[in-house]
């Protein structure tokens, strides 16, 4: 397993927690850790990073601001490749420090099936800043009947049920697109938030000319391509990340099939449109909340998070992944007095966590009866010249 540290977080670490600094208040204060899982390497890592980021700058003020009298915060960043496997290996990493009291990530829904029970049998909180598949919160038969699987996991963004009927609403109401090729990459959250946009556009009255699946890691796209173009398709719909989406958008504009690519917060990502130039042009994606940059709350946020050369995208999730992390560090204040951690306290910090409510810099936060946000803002974003251009925000009910 990788363990990755910023510069941001070794800069952390001699800003007043090592023990050989005896001359400070800080010598004498307690270590807590707040993990964060994501991929920060490979697949998806521009994202992951900026989870890890913003986790980075809510510990940063948490420390300046002496937020939990008695404790120093640190940061424990560990690489999950984006591979579920190594997740559940980090989380059992992660569980085994007793400086953990909680845990931001990950970023894929997948690998978050596997990481779940280790926190749960630990009773270690855990907050993800980005999964949006419904049946983390709400069990496997959630559209039938609604059950929580683990009072230990909560997120900051809303889900897929929300999302892909959010997106479907916007092609066929917004963009009059009535014929559309659906793509997944057969992930947890790829293909469920395809199967979600599939059902909103087809209820809409759109029709659905084909449907395929695609490889994570897959860079060749040529025979997807022709079944497209052979679809007469006016959109594609892609569920999945930006890695496989933006060589497909290219391939698929290059080998003439102009019509837009149409995706998730997956997609929501600057590298998108690094990497697919100006075929890029046109394509839209959906994503949690309001866009960050144009939020008066954030500013502070995205000031500091530009100055600290910490990498990534801090577009797409740092917002929610600082709020994710305040929500910790507000939890373990009701919970670690003057630097005493009670036995424990794990278990007290889930109860507090779960009644989180305060004004995010991205939002309100507060979790519902499955561990859901409350905050169900979502947006559709455009690529208008070389950069996303938010269209429409607002709320989907269904």
């Amino acid at each position: 397993m990788t363990s990755v540290l910023t510069t941001g977080a070794l800069t952390l670490t001699a800003c007043g927690s090592r023990d050989d600094n005896k001359g400070s208040d800080s010598s004498k204060k307690t270590t807590v850790i707040i993990g964060v899982d994501a991929p920060l390497t490979g697949q998806n890592s521009a994202t992951g990073l900026g989870i890890q980021g913003g986790v980075q700058i809510a510990v940063n003020d948490a420390n300046k601001n002496n937020t939990v009298p008695g404790v120093t915060f640190k940061v424990q960043a560990l690489d999950d490749k984006a591979i579920p496997a190594q997740g559940q290996s980090n989380a059992t990493q992660l569980v085994q420090n007793e400086k953990v009291l909680g845990v931001v990530g990950p970023l894929n829904s997948g690998v978050a099936t596997q990481m779940q029970q280790v926190f749960a049998t630990a009773n270690l909180v855990e907050i993800s800043p980005s999964n949006t598949a419904p049946e983390l919160t709400q069990g496997k038969n959630w559209q039938a009947s609604k059950s929580r699987p683990f009072k230990t996991y909560f997120r900051t963004a809303t889900t897929d049920a929300l999302q892909g009927g959010f997106a479907a609403d916007y092609a066929y109401n917004t963009l009059k697109k009535r014929k559309v090729f659906v793509v997944d990459d057969k992930q947890t959250y790829g293909a469920g938030l395809a199967k979600l946009f599939k059902a909103g556009f087809t209820k809409a009255g759109g029709k659905v000319t084909g449907q395929d699946h695609v490889n994570t890691g897959d860079t060749d796209f040529s025979a997807l391509v022709t079944k497209i173009k052979n679809s007469k398709a006016d959109l594609v719909y892609y569920g999945g990340q930006y890695d496989e989406s933006e060589k497909l958008t290219k391939q698929l504009k290059d080998g003439g099939a102009k019509v837009p690519l149409f995706g998730g917060d997956g997609m929501f990502s600057d590298t998108y449109i690094q990497t697919a130039g100006k075929t890029s042009e046109g394509d839209l994606a959906t994503s949690v909340g309001q866009p960050v940059d144009s939020l008066p709350s954030a500013a502070d946020f995205i000031k500091k998070y530009k100055a600290s050369g910490l990498k990534g995208d801090y577009g797409t999730y740092g917002g929610y992944s600082y709020d994710a992390a305040t929500a910790i560090i507000k939890a373990i204040g009701n919970v670690v007095k003057d630097g005493k951690v009670p036995s424990d306290a794990r278990t007290k910090i889930v109860g507090e966590v779960q009644k989180t409510k305060f004004d995010g810099i991205a939002g309100p936060v507060s979790f519902d009866e499955y561990g859901d946000t409350t905050n169900k803002q979502l947006t559709v974003y455009q690529v208008v010249d070389g950069k996303w251009k938010a269209v429409k925000s607002g709320t989907f009910s269904g």
